[in-house]
């Protein structure tokens, strides 16, 4: 994100970090060699980073097998469920109050964060147990209903948005949740999930926030609901 709002092409950064991954770090001192490179005509700046005015370039790139396999499947959804949008404005100060209070607590008995997710993860479990018919799933003729609850959690990874499975939420405490969070998006960054933990899920917390969103209206994952 930072590279691109600075149009820096990526294919010029040298990551520093593990596997050759870019860090923060790298994406800010390529915008600062950059802006060196301007102030300085003796500089060279590579032809790669200076946008034609009015080009017309394109490049082709092929589709992994899981983008492909993911674009499918949004595009099933769209066109095989009824899809509502609602917005719902909810005071966090409370939340926020605890997090603050127990959030060193919390890091040093639990060694995670305090995080927001596992709060949005309890009221979800909370809300589904109270009205079921949210956790349920239709095979042909029948609703299925679900005693437990199986959250998904969208997380990005360099291959793109995934949605591994936190299993039986309902019975897991906030450090448990934070655990199981923090497990999950380690696997996605290295490419370790397993389509077991990316299969199934009764409802999905997708949390645009993180990327600047004000408001998100993602598309349904079937057969949740």
């Amino acid at each position: 994100k930072i590279l691109d709002e600075s149009a820096v092409s990526i294919q010029n950064v040298k990551g520093t970090g593990v596997d050759g991954r870019i860090t923060k770090a790298d994406a800010l001192a390529a915008i600062k060699n950059k802006i060196e490179a301007r102030n300085n005509p003796s500089q060279t700046i590579d032809a790669a980073e200076i946008k034609t005015p009015f080009g017309r370039n394109e490049r082709v790139e092929k589709m992994s097998r899981l983008r492909k396999t993911i674009s499918e499947r949004l595009v099933y959804s769209k066109n095989s469920t009824a899809m509502l949008t609602t917005f719902n404005e909810v005071d966090m100060t409370a939340i926020n109050a605890i997090r603050a209070k127990y959030a060193d607590t919390f890091k040093k008995k639990f060694e995670v964060n305090l995080g927001i997710m596992s709060f949005f993860s309890k009221a979800v479990c909370l809300s589904l147990e109270k009205f079921p018919s949210v956790n349920a799933s239709i095979d042909e003729g029948n609703i299925i209903y679900h005693d437990y609850c199986d959250i998904s959690i969208a997380v990005s990874t360099p291959k793109g948005l995934v949605v591994p499975v936190i299993r039986n939420a309902e019975s897991l405490s906030l450090a448990e949740i934070e655990k199981k969070i923090k497990e999950l998006v380690l696997k996605g960054r290295d490419g370790l999930l397993t389509m077991e933990e990316m299969t199934g899920g009764t409802f999905t917390i997708s949390n645009g926030g993180v990327f600047g969103s004000l408001m998100s209206t993602p598309i349904i994952n079937p057969p949740q609901t």
